[in-house]
């Protein structure tokens, strides 16, 4: 924490280099896994799903927590979007793959929830520092 100009207190954002291994490695797992399970329904539906998983994260994005933000949301967003990608990977996983592969990923997430929770509560903080 540093003190702003006008005293009020900021926060920096936390270094989470092990929380981005977690979170990029689900991420990984839900662009796999979900057209994995839903090509069998849809060939359209799974491409559009993993521009979907894709490209929102790419284009929406909170200030201060990526170096390019092309279009800027509030940090409950940012959260919201990595929930999605969390949800997408163990779902799809369990829908797609045998039980001895999709319980890895169901860990994966939930380490990547426990280790997210210091970068989540910067990010709805109110004195976040973007710079």
């Amino acid at each position: 924490m540093t003190d702003a100009a006008d005293g009020a207190t900021t926060l920096s954002r936390p270094d989470d280099r092990a929380a981005s291994v977690l979170r990029f490695a689900t991420e990984l797992v839900a662009w796999v896994a979900t057209p994995w399970a839903l090509a069998s329904h849809s060939w359209l539906l799974a491409a559009l799903c993993v521009l979907a998983l894709i490209g929102l994260p790419t284009l929406f994005s909170t200030p201060g927590d990526k170096a390019n933000v092309i279009v800027a949301v509030p940090g409950w967003v940012t959260i919201l979007l990595v929930l999605l990608q969390l949800v997408a990977a163990v779902v799809s996983s369990w829908l797609a793959w045998p039980s001895w592969a999709a319980f890895p990923v169901l860990l994966l997430a939930a380490a990547t929830l426990v280790t997210e929770r210091r970068r989540w509560r910067w990010l709805v903080s109110a004195n976040r520092l973007t710079n």
